[in-house]
């Protein structure tokens, strides 16, 4: 489908009606009203390229697959190709000198002032905490590497990000860098060769289970016995949701004691545009930065990298000196609990008591998947999950938002799907 002009935008974009910094502190009605159902507030049609919202959005079209093709000749190979996406390289490094400030040792936002240190770029579109919040993101342009630096730690809620894209298009900027999540880096591929840009470099965050700011404080009000003091959290491979606190001692809780239910359930505080989404491990990006395959414990703050491109690795290279190399790891076998979460999701069980839900959390965290197995139990129950969600509540639309890849991932519980649903698993 080809991208319609960009001529007339200026003229039916939408007019501004808040700041960023007053939108990323709504609440999802707030933010979604007079949106469709299916929206994850990426910031498209928030600014002048929204008259191509529709070429874009991966919840009007997903074109990943699509996309897949142009940066690499091909599409996904069966194994873990299907759930990390296409890579060149799978690396587990820390900066030799962590970011204490950093949610993890600080990668993403040291390699987006290097970008701009070695005049490789001209501008690093970022986010940082909107005033006032230590979690609220707000989108920005970072024009020194001391900017990019200060907006070092996790902002995971709903980030309108790529309404920058207005003003770096009225900087005149032609070389960038972009670090966002996967709906908006779809969108932002989508539309690269639209804006003109002599040269971009994508640094991806994996994302699942975004929400709003008002959301997520109610989640750590669930989790967190202080959550006011709450500075980095994560939910961690020993199953258990990790808090530190501003003193430094760490908060754990068990996956299985989050009383889910206080905040409405997983549908109750999540978007339908994230519990739709297919693209955790953000495979259309050069490189991909994270932790979840990275090994416990997170005190030493290992981070997992995936290189996707060649300008991806350029980018490996040109942190790589800066870089502490660990060893990949992984143990335990995922696919019996994977098959069981099936059978979960079609019959809801109710919270277990104390005692059962402590012998729960022993028994996943010395005998469950750790590793890059737990990366893949990860992913495959976040795509198991969203589609079981969208054939609820979106099945017209299946064939439009979940790409192939998702039934060819699941495969190995076709089975279980059709004796738990009454339908086969790939339509």
């Amino acid at each position: 489908m080809a991208n319609p002009s960009l001529s007339s935008e200026r003229a039916v974009a939408a007019p501004k009606a808040r700041s960023l910094a007053e939108i990323t502190l709504l609440t999802q009605a707030e933010r979604f009203k007079g949106r469709p159902k299916l929206c994850s507030d990426c910031g498209i049609c928030g600014g002048e390229l929204r008259p191509l919202m529709a070429a874009s959005c991966v919840f009007v079209q997903n074109r990943h697959e699509q996309i897949e093709l142009r940066l690499h000749g091909r599409n996904r190979n069966d194994g873990d190709e299907l759930l990390f996406g296409i890579t060149r390289a799978i690396h587990i490094a820390r900066l030799r000198k962590i970011n204490y400030e950093a949610q993890w040792s600080g990668i993403v936002t040291r390699l987006g002032a290097l970008l701009l240190e070695r005049g490789l770029v001209d501008g690093v579109v970022a986010t940082k905490a909107a005033p006032g919040t230590r979690w609220a993101p707000l989108p920005f342009l970072a024009r020194t590497p001391e900017e990019v630096l200060a907006s070092a730690g996790n902002t995971p809620c709903l980030s309108p990000t790529l309404e920058i894209l207005d003003e770096v298009r009225a900087s005149g900027l032609k070389r960038i860098a972009f670090i966002g999540m996967g709906c908006q880096v779809h969108a932002l591929r989508a539309l690269e060769e639209e804006l003109g840009l002599e040269k971009l470099y994508v640094i991806g965050l994996p994302c699942t289970d975004n929400t709003s700011y008002p959301d997520l404080m109610r989640f750590l009000g669930v989790a967190s016995k202080s959550p006011a003091t709450v500075v980095h959290h994560e939910f961690m491979q020993d199953f258990r949701v990790w808090m530190r606190h501003e003193d430094g001692h760490l908060e754990k809780m068990n996956y299985v004691d989050l009383d889910v239910s206080a905040l409405g359930g997983e549908r109750g505080i999540f978007p339908a545009a994230c519990l739709s989404c297919f693209d955790y491990q953000n495979g259309l990006s050069d490189i991909t930065i994270g932790y979840l395959g990275a090994p416990l414990p997170p005190e030493q703050r290992w981070q997992w990298m995936l290189v996707r491109t060649e300008r991806g690795q350029e980018l490996f290279e040109l942190i790589k000196p800066l870089l502490e190399l660990g060893e990949r790891s992984e143990a335990g076998n995922r696919r019996v609990g994977v098959r069981t979460y099936v059978g979960m999701l079609r019959r809801p069980r109710k919270r277990p008591s104390a005692p059962v839900r402590k012998f729960v959390a022993w028994m996943q965290r010395n005998k469950g998947p750790k590793g890059f197995e737990f990366a893949r139990s990860v992913i495959e129950m976040k795509l198991m999950r969203n589609l079981v969600f969208v054939r609820d509540q979106f099945a017209k639309q299946e064939q439009r938002i979940v790409p192939r890849y998702v039934y060819r991932a699941l495969a190995y519980t076709a089975d279980v799907y059709q004796e738990e649903f009454g339908r086969p698993l790939e339509p």
